[in-house]
Parts: C-alpha cells; sequence; structure tokens
C-alpha cells in the first residue's frame, strides 16, 4: 500500500487537480512515504479547544479522543476518506513506533544541528515548535535508555540539561499544523528517505545535544 517516489510526485501534482486539501496530501507522504502512523488532532483558537472540554488539559495539543488513527500505507484516497470526517484537524505523529524523540530548547537544537550537520553524522528529521522546542527524530527505544547514556557520558542531572525524551504514549504535532493555536509546527530538517525510515541511533547525537543544551544555561 505504500507510494513510491512517481506515486508521491503523483500526489503532489495531482492533488489540486482532484480537490484534495493539503492536509491530506501531507499525511499521505507521511503514510506513504515515510511509513507514519498519523492521528488527527485538536486545533485551539482564543485559547478554547475543538476538542469542546472546557477543562482540556493541552488546548490544541492533543489527539481527538474520537477520531480513529490514519495507518502507515495509507493511499491518498484513504487519508481523504479519514480526513473528511474530521476537517480541519491538525495532524499529529504518535511517538514510540518508527521513532522516539529528543528534545531541547529550540536555540540549542539549532546550535546542535549545525555541529552535527558538519560533523557529518546521520540525522533524522527535526522541527520546531511555536513553544520554542526542538524535536529531533531518533530510533525507538531512546526515551527509555536516555537516563543510562547520558549517566555513562557524564551527565548525572538530565533535568538541569532541558533536555528530554519522547516515547510511547506521547505525540507530537506535525507540520504545518497548528499547536495550540500559537502557530505552526516546522522543518528544521525535513525528512529524507533514509532517515525518515531508518532514524538515527540517540546515542550518535547525544553527546553533542547534551553539550549544546549545557553550554545554553551556563
Amino acid at each position: 500500500m505504500g507510494f513510491t517516489i512517481g506515486g508521491i510526485r503523483e500526489i503532489r501534482s495531482g492533488s489540486r487537480r482532484r480537490g484534495r486539501s493539503s492536509e491530506c496530501t501531507t499525511v499521505a507522504e507521511f503514510t506513504g512515504l515515510w511509513s507514519w502512523d498519523v492521528v488527527p488532532g485538536a486545533r485551539a483558537a482564543a485559547g478554547a479547544c475543538s476538542c469542546g472540554r472546557s477543562d482540556c488539559h493541552a488546548p490544541g495539543a492533543h489527539p481527538l479522543d474520537f477520531a480513529p488513527e490514519v495507518p502507515a500505507g495509507a493511499t491518498l484516497d484513504e487519508v481523504g476518506r479519514a480526513w473528511a470526517e474530521v476537517p480541519g484537524a491538525s495532524v499529529m505523529l504518535p511517538v514510540g513506533r518508527a521513532f522516539d524523540v529528543i528534545e531541547v530548547a529550540e536555540p540549542a537544537g539549532r546550535r546542535a544541528l549545525t555541529r552535527l550537520e558538519r560533523m557529518g553524522l546521520p540525522l533524522g528529521p527535526v522541527t520546531a515548535t511555536p513553544e520554542g522546542r526542538a524535536h529531533f527524530f531518533v530510533a525507538p527505544g531512546a526515551a527509555a535508555e536516555l537516563p543510562e547514556l547520558l549517566y555513562r557520558m557524564g551527565w548525572d542531572d538530565q533535568t538541569h540539561l532541558d533536555l528530554r525524551g519522547l516515547g510511547p504514549g506521547t505525540h507530537i504535532t506535525a507540520p504545518p499544523s497548528d499547536r495550540g493555536g500559537l502557530g505552526p509546527v516546522r522543518w528544521l530538517r525535513p525528512p529524507e528517505l533514509d532517515s525518515a525510515t531508518r532514524p538515527p541511533a540517540a546515542r550518535l547525537l547525544l553527546g553533542t545535544l547534551a553539550y549544546v543544551a549545557h553550554r545554553s544555561r551556563v
């Protein structure tokens, strides 16, 4: 059910002809090209969440409880039918399946990304949120291993670094969806064929991320 590169080009060129929404095209690329599951998410306006709960703990920044996820491999037609049930939903990605996430402050993340690129280390996708956080996509299992990995590298206090791992049970908002009514999530490093389907092991990036995060706080 996956897409070839030619199939993605057809999605991009034919989406407007068939009247597909940009959200459907984006979701179809995520499911078909990158093999990610996608979950419809809430949106926020004027502090109110589209989920309708007045006591919502994360307005515009959580999956919609009633909306089924769109599985990896879903085609554009399947995505279109699913998204027709939740028009205007944000695009969210479940963490802990195809990837885990290492989160740092965006300024530190940008500096670390520049260093890592200069070093020629393998890198996965990286996003920036309107709250000022950077999300580095890494291989699944990283969140559980993070405290031990940091300890082995000589970083005893993970919280002092303002660096944390996101794993199973969490979701991130995907570009270009709005998060919490604060603005869109952006790619700092967009997905590519090799890195999106095979994100790097956290240990390859963690030393640089921890060092830059530490230097940003002193």
